[in-house]
């Protein structure tokens, strides 16, 4: 009765299980691949990264250009201060307004704007690449997932076939130990196998679960997705290319070695950014500038008169007033834009700075460029000997698979053969509960087996493919 519970238990939550996997959306895989590409938080960060890295490259491009700045100003002055029309000390209220335009360009630097330019463009084409090795990689996950999640399939497939043959074989036995006919043990023997077989299929179920799981995180969809069943059919034919022959291709294309290699260039850049630091530097400067004053003012000529002067002169013991011929004028204020106008000053020449001593810092900055410099190198050559580990290990893996694939073939011919047998042998009461458990596990191990060795072979040759970006 226990066990009867625990079989209904378990094929209900199966039942379960089917109908919250049934509302997801089945997709191929080239639409897991399109969606992944559109979502996946990842290869958006890889992206974004590139994007900085043109936003750098436009700055450093820009910074080729000459700089010109305007200013302008007024402002209200209480008390004492100086007049900027007349440069006199003054003592009253008064607004004043300036206004500004200046240019300032290199002309020569050691060629530090030029190499940090060039330097931006491969950091840039090297940013790039690591989008592209990203979507790859991306790709790749997919794919194998995406077969892992097949192989799971499968896997609960052969769980539950070999689950109903167990059923058969206990429901069989059951007519035959109510009636007291048949020996007790078989009877229990299957109900351990029938146990057995569906605590499989559980384990399965959660193996698909958690690859499903791994598949929705890489696309990242707003709706969970899944697979639908499919009977994978591959041609299991000898691999074309060494491993040589897939290394060698790799380097050529491998995106993840091209970003290495230009971000070695880009730190070759780097080290002639630095030298430029002890070279002097030659700049053209030019200003034009005006100003306005509340206290300027415009004198018009009104005339002359004779005025008194205050002064005597005496002529023959008689005082005479002294008269002066005086000019009139009327004052006036000028205009604000006649004050710019009449105001205009302009200044130009060029400049040379030439570094004669600042603490070591160029030196020390040539020396930790260079740095930077063999750690690329070093990180290059790390990329490519990780790679070539990779394919080496994929390649083997492959070949392995590929071994392994017409052996367990072979053996699942024979154990199917030899279950044949022993459950005719059983049905019979020719053999026991023993010889039949036995077979049917070999027969489960060995269809297992067969089923891991057919994917293990597809995802080894999906990864090679990756590496000579064909995917």
């Amino acid at each position: 009765m226990r066990l009867k519970l625990f079989v209904v238990l378990f094929f209900s939550s199966t039942v379960l299980i089917f109908a919250q996997t049934d509302t997801r959306l089945p997709l191929s895989l080239e639409a897991c691949i399109s969606l992944a590409i559109e979502h996946n938080l990842e290869l958006k960060s890889s992206e974004l990264a590139k994007q900085s890295r043109a936003i750098n490259f436009n700055q450093s491009k820009n910074a080729l250009l000459p700089n010109i700045n305007g200013n302008y100003n007024i402002g209200l002055s209480n008390g004492r201060s100086i007049d900027p029309f007349t440069n006199d000390i003054t003592n009253q209220e008064l607004i004043f307004s300036n206004a500004g335009l200046g240019l300032d360009a290199t002309i020569f630097n050691g060629f530090r704007l030029i190499n940090s330019w060039k330097q931006a463009k491969l950091n840039l084409e090297a940013a790039e690449m690591d989008v592209e090795a990203a979507k790859q990689l991306l790709v790749l996950n997919v794919t194998l997932t995406y077969l892992q999640v097949l192989n799971a399939q499968d896997l609960v497939r052969l769980a539950q076939s070999r689950l109903q043959t167990t059923q058969g074989q206990l429901d069989r036995l059951k007519s035959l130990y109510e009636e007291e006919t048949g020996n007790p043990a078989e009877y229990r023997d299957l109900q351990g196998q029938i146990a057995m077989d569906a605590a499989n299929i559980a384990e399965t179920k959660n193996t698909l679960e958690t690859e499903l799981i791994n598949l929705n995180t890489l696309v990242n969809a707003e709706e969970a997705i899944t697979v639908a069943p499919l009977n994978m059919e591959m041609d299991f034919e000898t691999y074309l290319f060494s491993a040589e022959a897939v290394y060698q291709k790799a380097l050529e294309v491998f995106p993840s070695v091209k970003a290495s290699d230009l971000s070695l260039a880009a730190a070759e850049k780097a080290v002639s950014v630095a030298k430029s630091q002890y070279i002097p530097e030659i700049s053209l400067f030019a200003n034009l500038n005006t100003n306005f004053s509340s206290a300027a003012r415009l004198f018009n000529d009104l005339g002359t008169s004779i005025v008194e002067t205050g002064n005597f002169v005496n002529i023959d013991n008689q005082a005479y007033s002294v008269f002066t011929e005086q000019t009139s004028f009327l004052s006036s204020e000028i205009p604000y834009r006649d004050q710019f106008d009449n105001n205009l000053n302009s200044l130009v020449g060029v400049a040379v700075s030439i570094p004669i001593f600042n603490g070591f810092r160029a030196k020390n900055n040539v020396a930790l460029e260079k740095i930077k410099k063999a750690e690329a190198r070093t990180a290059l050559e790390q990329t490519k000997l990780d790679l070539k580990q990779a394919v080496n290990q994929s390649y083997n893996a492959m070949q392995t698979a590929f071994q392994r694939y017409d052996l367990l073939q072979d053996q699942v011919e024979a154990y199917e053969e030899s279950f044949r047998i022993n459950e005719i042998r059983f049905n019979n009461g020719v053999s026991n509960s023993v010889a039949y458990i036995i077979s049917k596990n070999n027969l489960d191990t060995a269809q297992i087996n067969l089923s891991n060795v057919k994917y293990e072979y597809a995802l080894r040759v999906k990864v090679l493919a990756y590496y000579q970006n064909k995917i």
